[in-house]
């Protein structure tokens, strides 16, 4: 699809997904690359923006991420954020040095209007700033367009090559005008006309698979989650009968989804497609037998998903493509864009096979952010109570019970998970918090019940704001609710005597637990 695009060169920055995020938020179409593509594919990309993002080198020192000075005169509007600020000065002749004292948290900035980044924005505004080195002096052609008492350069440009500097993170939500700036850069100075919207997404992609299968079959990878029942819907609609969604109950999904799953997409459901039930949740079981280390569980699983596809696709006669409802924060995640470490596989990407039976696989959510689809399951017509249900992890419960995965655990979490959801949405938080799920420890302690030693589980309750689910803080939950979750889940839920509260946010912690 012929789009506008605003490219992020990725330096090693903790936030080069909201970066993109931030810019499609401007409905301006946004990819990752790292700092090693070749210039000839950026060029080739026609890209009508690109911003460099921070890094956690010095720009100065030997070895350190860099980009050749080409960049900087290709006729493309640049934008450098942090170390890409720092960057773009030092490789055109400005000077970088440590700070006296490291610049970090929410920092007043008095800005210059009469800069196109700052149109609009509160000459002193409050930015997030997190940085050791600074611009000591700016290279030759650009002016200082912002300042902070401890900043003598918060800001830099050369309107005239459209290069502009910022000191600071717009993208964090602690930059109170961070949209604002962004949406200067990306609508006002880079001239995109905001073409990336979810309706034309659906339109479009729908006849780009048509054409892509002509008369092939395609088999769905279904696991009843929003990224997948989207794809399937996507499917549905695109081509029809020649869709056969299989849906794997592997015996690690939440309490009754097996046959919720069932009630919308089977029979009975309102979609143009074949729908198989496989349930093969002992065969899961016991491969997962003896394994605690979560990237070999997930592997395993992701594995053993495909398996059970290819049998089913020898079942149902020749497949010519595969679905599967991988998103954006999967492929970063798993080491696939930008300069990311791999932070953990997803069985959508890293747990593929090497050899897999199909022609191709389709993948037409590969681009998006979870809220994005969302956007196109309201646009394709899926009901409101299955487009914004809890995000649920390809791998399930494998991976919210620490340990080893056995029967009994399973049990465990999907009766203490079902009173937590059942009274977040008593207490009305369900559409407040973005996440929230109970997950079993593999700590076992002491307790006391009915004046009987207990040695028993402890239960792990997890919840979490966030806009993009790059980063999240912990909700702090009334203390109400959580006394009636404890208090529930004890005595309802066997071997379980210990309920705790995980207030860790992202970073440094993910979202699951493992």
């Amino acid at each position: 699809m012929e789009k506008e695009l605003v490219i992020v060169i990725d330096f090693g920055g903790q936030y080069n997904q909201l970066v993109a995020r931030r810019v499609r938020e401007c409905n301006v179409y946004c990819e990752i690359y790292s700092y090693k593509t070749d210039l000839e594919k950026i060029k080739a990309m026609k890209p009508k923006g690109i911003i460099l993002t921070g890094g956690p080198n010095s720009c100065y020192e030997e070895g350190a991420a860099t980009c050749q000075p080409e960049l900087f005169s290709l006729g493309v509007p640049v934008l450098g954020l942090c170390y890409g600020a720092q960057l773009m000065n030092f490789v055109l002749g400005g000077r970088v040095e440590r700070a006296d004292a490291r610049e970090y948290g929410k920092t007043e900035v008095e800005v210059d209007n009469s800069s196109a980044l700052f149109a609009d924005v509160t000459p002193r505004t409050v930015c997030w700033m997190s940085h050791n080195d600074y611009i000591a002096q700016t290279a030759p052609g650009f002016r200082v367009v912002a300042k902070t008492a401890n900043c003598p350069v918060a800001a830099a440009e050369c309107a005239e090559k459209g290069l502009y500097a910022m000191q600071f993170h717009p993208e964090v939500l602690h930059t109170v005008e961070g949209s604002r700036m962004l949406y200067n850069f990306v609508r006002g100075i880079c001239g995109c006309s905001g073409d990336w919207r979810m309706d034309s997404f659906v339109e479009e992609t729908t006849e780009a698979i048509r054409k892509k299968v002509g008369s092939g079959r395609v088999l769905c990878a279904l696991s009843g989650g929003v990224d997948s029942s989207v794809a399937a819907v996507l499917l549905s609609k695109a081509v029809g009968e020649q869709l056969t969604c299989v849906f794997v109950d592997h015996g690690l999904l939440r309490k009754n989804e097996g046959d919720e799953v069932e009630a919308v997409f089977g029979p009975q459901g309102s979609y143009k497609l074949h729908f198989i039930r496989v349930n093969a949740q002992e065969r899961f079981y016991q491969k997962l037998a003896g394994v605690t280390e979560p990237e070999k569980k997930r592997k395993i699983i992701g594995e053993e998903f495909i398996r059970v596809f290819e049998e089913e696709a020898k079942k149902i006669g020749a497949v010519d493509f595969l679905v599967q409802g991988t998103i954006y924060p999967d492929v970063v995640e798993s080491g696939l864009g930008g300069e990311s470490a791999v932070i953990k596989s997803h069985h959508n990407v890293g747990g593929l096979p090497d050899c897999v039976d199909f022609k191709e696989i389709i993948e037409p959510l590969r681009n998006l952010f979870k809220d994005e689809v969302r956007k196109v399951g309201l646009e394709l017509g899926i009901p409101e109570h299955l487009v914004f249900r809890q995000p649920f992890p390809g791998p399930g419960l494998g991976i919210r019970i620490i340990g080893e995965v056995t029967a009994e655990k399973v049990r465990i979490v999907q009766d203490a998970d079902a009173i937590y959801r059942e009274e977040i949405a008593k207490a009305g938080l369900d559409r407040d918090i973005n996440q929230y799920f109970a997950a079993l420890t593999n700590m076992r302690s002491v307790g006391v019940m009915g004046d009987e030693r207990t040695y028993d589980y402890a239960v792990a309750l997890r919840a979490v704001n966030t806009v993009d689910f790059m980063t999240a803080e912990a909700a702090e939950l009334p203390w109400e609710v959580l006394k009636r979750v404890t208090s529930r889940i004890i005595n309802e839920v066997g071997h379980v005597n210990r309920v705790v509260y995980d207030c860790t946010s992202k970073p440094p912690g993910t979202i699951e637990l493992e």
